[in-house]
């Protein structure tokens, strides 16, 4: 979802855009949004980094979600990084990081300077970041998202398919929690700014609400949806046994400021009212 917005994007700005394509549909995909396609997959950075065609620039937004996706990017980074720096001008890598890196942070507004607090499955991301910032052959930038949702899908998607069933929605933890939020075309416009604005060694914030109470969230769809009104309270222990370690993120409460990209970048999130664009669904 994130990288499809980010092609959109910098394709309407005029950017050149190669894709890393792990399949012809995926390449398929890539073609129809105005983007070339490099057949490779995360897993397998060996196959394709020495590969890479002249670039000024690269943009990496995946994540495998299995239970070794620190040693996944691990083996992309250490492929890759040589292979950025063996290109004839140096390349901007843009690497995303993410909310739940700050832990819970309850009444506090987290910004770049406020420490890190990982959640235990992210932990790995930590030091990978750190090592992007610190490389010398290329210009790092970190873009650390908030929940990234669309109406229907994202970090709203569980909501929207207990809503489309009939089912009462699950919330994680309880419903005062707060949940930082970007709507995918705000954050791919993010990446775009960064990619063009921002200096090298810089950390965003992607945060266009600061935090929104999951609970509001989950009554929205049931409105939406007509079905049951009350939402089902889910523990984190249950989710994470459901997803994997990483799903007890759902039950950080946290706030987010994104005033830095504001600030600096000029970035102007368009989706500030998820709850109406919940209520305007077809």
């Amino acid at each position: 979802m994130i990288g499809s917005a980010v092609v959109r994007e910098l394709v309407a700005r005029g950017h050149r855009v190669v894709g890393l394509a792990r399949s012809e549909t995926a390449a398929a995909r890539l073609a129809a949004r105005g983007a070339a396609a490099m057949a490779g997959n995360l897993g397998a950075p060996e196959t394709w980094a020495a590969r890479l065609p002249h670039i000024d620039a690269v943009i990496h937004m995946a994540c495998d979600f299995a239970s070794d996706m620190g040693a996944i990017e691990q083996r992309l980074l250490d492929a890759l990084l040589p292979a950025l720096a063996a290109q004839p001008a140096k390349v901007r890598f843009i690497y995303t990081g993410g909310c739940w890196l700050f832990g819970a942070t309850g009444d506090v507004i987290a910004t770049e300077r406020t420490g890190f607090d990982p959640l235990p499955a992210f932990g790995w991301m930590v030091s990978h970041l750190e090592r992007i910032l610190a490389a010398q052959h290329v210009d790092g930038i970190v873009i650390h998202p908030a929940m990234v949702y669309e109406p229907a899908g994202g970090v709203f998607n569980r909501f929207a398919r207990d809503a489309l069933a009939g089912r009462a929605i699950r919330v994680v933890g309880n419903e005062a929690v707060r949940w930082p939020l970007v709507h995918s075309d705000d954050l791919a416009e993010l990446y775009a700014l960064a990619l063009e604005r921002a200096p090298a060694g810089s950390t965003y914030i992607g945060a266009a609400i600061e935090g929104h109470l999951v609970g509001e969230i989950a009554r929205a769809f049931a409105r939406r949806s007509g079905g049951p009104q009350e939402p089902t309270i889910v523990s984190s222990d249950a989710i994470a046994a459901e997803l994997g370690e990483w799903a007890r993120g759902y039950a950080l409460d946290q706030r987010l400021s994104g005033a830095k990209a504001l600030i600096e970048l000029g970035w102007q999130p368009k989706h500030l009212d998820p709850e109406a664009e919940i209520a305007a669904l077809i």
